[in-house]
């Protein structure tokens, strides 16, 4: 996974050939094919796990705000400033989701079900509980809703800074609009 992510942060999604992270995490291209069939297969689990470090930095520091917008917006704000950090891998990363086949849908269902759980935690007020499978839906019907669609707005908005459309700072903006939008106010 290392070399998948160096690979990609030298060179972006072209860069990312499973021969060459064989090569350069000295495994056999066999042995990597049997767990990553695909380039988008490895980044994705790479992404997964840097979710996994954002839970855990959120259980640390969760997100601050006096009301659920904020909370919700400060998540947000943190989010895209970890993610858009490493530009050539978070852009491998967009691509690899964004053209993904069905063989990676559970790693893609993982991103954004960890997403939605830290949005969900963010409008509560409450820290992410780490110890639920992603199985396990969590709070309301409502709450599942409201953090599908900013996930999706999120996705879409990070897709137009991927290919240069607008900068990491639109793409906090047009959080901050969805939020406003569906929970009255982000201040």
């Amino acid at each position: 996974m290392d070399a998948a992510i160096g690979l990609a942060e030298q060179g972006g999604f072209e860069a990312v050939r499973l021969r060459d992270v064989a090569e350069t995490s000295d495994v056999a291209l066999g042995t990597l094919y049997k767990y990553f069939p695909s380039k988008e297969a490895i980044l994705l689990y790479a992404v997964n796990e840097g979710n996994e470090g954002l839970e855990r930095l959120m259980v640390d520091d969760p997100p601050r705000g006096e009301t659920p917008p904020g909370r919700v917006a400060d998540f947000f704000a943190r989010a895209t400033g970890t993610f858009t950090r490493r530009p050539d891998f978070a852009r491998a990363v967009l691509r690899a989701i964004a053209g993904s086949d069905r063989a990676t849908a559970i790693q893609q269902a993982g991103f954004h079900l960890r997403i939605g759980r830290m949005i969900i935690a963010a409008l509560r007020g409450e820290k992410p509980d780490l110890s639920l499978p992603l199985s396990e839906p969590i709070g309301t019907a409502r709450e599942q809703s409201i953090a599908l669609m900013l996930n999706h707005v999120w996705f879409a908005a990070l897709l137009g800074w991927s290919s240069g459309l607008h900068g990491s700072d639109v793409v906090a903006d047009r959080m901050s609009q969805a939020i406003d939008l569906m929970l009255g106010g982000s201040k």
